[in-house]
Order: C-alpha cells, then sequence, then structure tokens
C-alpha cells in the first residue's frame, strides 16, 4: 500500500513538474532570463549575473498570464428544441386516438399548428429558443396541459352519464383549449413584435447615419437658363 501510495504521489509530482515546464509562466520566465543570460555576455551584469537572470526569470514568470481553463462548451439554445419537437409528435399521436367534440378537434388543430409553427427548425425556433419564458410556455403546454384538459375531459364525460353535472364537460374542455390556444397566440404575437422592433431600429439606425429616403434624394441640376423669347 504504501509503495503505490509513494508512486501515485510521486507521479502526481512529476505531472505537475511538466505541466509547469509547458506553462506560460515558466515559457515567459525563461524568455526573460535568457534576455539576462545576454546581458551578462555582454558584460553588463558583472559579478551579480545569477541575480539579474533570476530576478528576470522570476518578473517573466509573474508578468505572464495565469492558467485559464476552457469554458464549457454548452449545446446550443435551439437544439434544446429537439426533445420538445418529439413530445408535439406524440401529443398530436394521443390526440389522433382520442373522441372529442367537434368544436374542440378544431380548436385543438389551431393550437397545436401554432405550436408546431413555432417549434418547425429554422429561425422561428431560434428566435423562440432565446426567449425561456416563451419555451416554457410551449412546453407546459405540450406536455402538461393539453393532456390534462383532454384526459380530465375524458374521465368528466364518463362520470356526466352516470350523474349529469351543472356543466357540460364539452363546454369545459372548450374553454381551457380557448385560453391555451389564446396563451399561444400571445406569444406568437410577442416574437413578430421583437421581429418588427428589430426592423424599425434598423430603419432608424439608416436614417440616423443618413441613408434614409431623405438622404437618398438629390438635387436635380439647375437648369441652364434659357434667352427670354423675343
Amino acid at each position: 500500500m504504501a509503495t503505490s501510495r509513494s508512486r501515485g504521489g510521486g507521479s502526481s509530482v512529476a505531472a505537475r513538474a511538466a505541466g509547469y515546464l509547458e506553462s506560460a509562466r515558466n515559457l515567459a520566465g525563461s524568455a526573460a532570463a535568457l534576455g539576462g543570460l545576454a546581458l551578462t555576455f555582454a558584460g553588463f551584469a558583472g559579478a551579480y549575473w545569477p541575480v539579474v537572470v533570476g530576478g528576470l526569470y522570476g518578473a517573466g514568470a509573474l508578468l505572464a498570464p495565469p492558467p485559464r481553463p476552457p469554458a464549457p462548451a454548452f449545446e446550443e439554445p435551439s437544439s434544446r428544441l429537439d426533445e420538445l419537437r418529439a413530445d408535439l409528435v406524440t401529443l398530436r399521436a394521443y390526440l389522433d386516438r382520442v373522441d372529442l367534440p367537434a368544436a374542440a378537434t378544431e380548436r385543438l388543430a389551431a393550437l397545436t399548428g401554432l405550436l408546431d409553427g413555432l417549434l418547425a427548425p429554422g429561425w422561428v425556433s431560434e428566435a423562440l429558443a432565446e426567449d425561456p419564458e416563451g419555451v416554457h410556455v410551449v412546453a407546459r403546454a405540450v406536455r402538461r396541459d393539453v393532456p390534462e384538459s383532454v384526459d380530465a375531459y375524458l374521465r368528466t364525460r364518463w362520470w356526466t352519464r352516470l350523474a349529469p353535472g351543472a356543466r357540460a364537460p364539452e363546454e369545459e374542455l372548450e374553454r381551457q383549449v380557448a385560453l391555451l390556444h389564446g396563451e399561444a397566440q400571445e406569444l406568437v404575437d410577442g416574437l413578430r413584435e421583437a421581429e418588427e422592433l428589430r426592423q424599425r431600429s434598423h430603419t432608424k439606425y439608416l436614417e440616423d447615419r443618413g441613408g434614409g429616403v431623405g438622404g437618398l434624394r438629390r438635387t436635380p441640376p439647375a437648369e441652364k437658363e434659357r434667352p427670354p423669347e423675343p
């Protein structure tokens, strides 16, 4: 055990020594020390050349930038939507299997159409990926709200057949889907307004630098004076 520990400690010391030899501090200090040796050979250091060389090495090592660990490389935000796209496909397959009233089916089709447009690969989903709250809205609708609304309707409908309630489950489902569709529409409108603001900002930038419509107009050359008619 002691032998293996001593070997492990020796290997770690050797690894640290090798790492220091390759470090920026050692390289910068060595370059400065070589400059000190050059001064010594030129006759400027005299008998104090060891102090000069050592001092220059220490100064170079201190001035060298510290080691910087590489930053972690995370996946692109848009790539995080892949699982959500797959979940939307699963949700649509589930909706195709259940028996729903026609009005609710139409509203659900409109809702899933909006969600599909937001998640379609391209610049739209890239804009959505940059909006964490928007991604949360879509994920919540796909993974919780829509399945819960449909499943609650199916369960309530069965009980209503035995004992009718105060409100028809179809009406409740349509109300829930309408609210979810409105929430998704607000998200779409917000992303559209962000793009419109970006477009207007670019227009303002062009106008401020003199490239607007007014800057493109050119004054026509002055017409030559015509002699008076007799």
